[in-house]
């Protein structure tokens, strides 16, 4: 799913995995970051989980984005660690409540 302003500019996107569920990555557009944007693709992603019929979804964290997944309303559940050299640093796993 993407955001796109009125030049049909995408803006930002995620991926919904449903099985297992999981919130496969989540962009906004260094530009456009600080503007609600991220928030939006947040609440439109919990929308799609309600309806799929998910009680929670999890995500593998950059590092740098877990203060934003936190303001959103995930909770820390764990690490994903280090596994060079795909992935370089441990992640943060943290998890959306679907209600």
């Amino acid at each position: 799913v993407d955001a796109e302003d009125a030049t049909d500019r995408v803006l930002g996107f995620y991926a919904l995995l449903l099985a297992p569920a999981e919130l496969d990555l989540l962009f906004v557009q260094d530009g456009t970051q600080g503007r609600g944007i991220g928030r939006l693709l947040v609440d439109h992603m919990k929308r799609r989980a309600r309806a799929a019929g998910l009680d929670r979804v999890r995500v593998v964290s950059h590092p740098p984005a877990e203060g934003f997944y936190r303001a959103v309303g995930a909770l820390p559940t764990g690490t994903a660690r280090a596994n060079p050299p795909a992935v370089a640093w441990d992640r943060p796993v943290l998890e959306f409540l679907i209600p």
